[in-house]
């Protein structure tokens, strides 16, 4: 797989639940069909959407084996990313073992390591796991940014072809693309809101959270962004803007979880400890809703 694999929009895809917390399997499998059916680039299964920090191992894999099965044509992202290398290892190895084409890395987190220890981190499992890997840099989550640096280092190793960006600061993202300009390497927007203006900077595309309620609207976006079409792209920024806005009212994968109710698609159960959300922010994402099916 190449740079050219990672361009486009890749769901963060929401884990569907039973009301006793079980996985639901047989939705899990017809989300991802309908994910594919709407012409998304690929998938990302088991990321911080898809309430990875609340499964055990093997429902881990258990999830991804069940996307894998379900899509034909798309790659299958698996997030395999841990604070402890060493799980981080395993995790990877089972995914690529359950079917996965490529895996998402999420930055250690809590044990906040150095630019070393992180890009050693990083480089323990692209050496390790044979995979096209994406590092994931979210510090609102893991309280450390991966280093500028550190990224352009990594995007040299042949396994390394990708940088998801959720760090809401444009300066660093831009700062990676154009440092990263002449490698294999795919720098995709992790902030919806900020997918316009990453591809306008050269950015691949997004591994977005909104895409699993509005796959359409958001590939379309995206697809007339890639083309340079940045008329057409503004007009799709601000129809799915209040969307894009009011997912992240409450922590993800919270609202979108209630959104993915609301269209019928599957239950807005959820692990403990994520709670439903609020009132006042359900009336709001309903209406959001409703006018985009207007």
């Amino acid at each position: 797989m190449t740079h050219d694999t990672f361009t486009g929009v890749f769901p963060a895809m929401t884990t569907p639940f039973h009301d006793d917390e079980s996985i639901d399997h047989d939705t899990l499998r017809a989300h991802a069909q309908r994910l594919e059916a709407a012409g998304v680039d690929g998938v990302v299964p088991v990321g911080t959407t898809g309430e990875s920090a609340t499964m055990t191992h093997d429902e881990h894999v258990e999830v991804i084996e069940t996307v894998a099965d379900a899509v034909e044509d798309v790659p299958v992202i698996a997030g395999s990313g841990s604070n402890n290398t060493r799980e981080a290892l395993d995790l990877s190895e089972r995914a690529a073992a359950a079917g996965a084409d490529g895996l998402l890395l999420i930055s250690p987190y809590y044990n906040i390591p150095e630019p070393e220890g992180m890009e050693a981190h990083f480089r323990a499992v692209a050496d390790a796991v044979d995979l096209p890997q994406i590092v994931y840099n979210v510090p609102g989550r893991t309280g450390r940014n991966i280093a500028v640096e550190t990224a352009v280092s990594l995007a040299e190793h042949e396994n390394v072809v990708g940088y998801k960006a959720a760090s809401g600061e444009l300066n660093r993202t831009n700062e990676v693309i154009e440092r990263t300009r002449g490698e294999n390497f795919a720098v995709l927007s992790g902030d919806d809101a900020l997918t316009l203006p990453i591809v306008a900077q050269g950015g691949s595309g997004c591994i977005s959270v909104s895409a699993n309620v509005e796959p359409e609207r958001t590939v379309a976006l995206v697809g007339a962004a890639l083309a340079g079409d940045f008329e057409r792209a503004r007009e799709l920024q601000y129809e799915l803007g209040d969307l894009f806005r009011t997912l992240f009212v409450e922590t993800n994968p919270i609202p979108i979880n209630e959104a993915m109710e609301m269209r019928g698609i599957h239950s807005s159960t959820m692990r403990s400890p994520l709670n439903p959300l609020q009132p006042e922010h359900r009336e709001t994402l309903q209406a959001v809703l409703e006018d985009l099916e207007r």
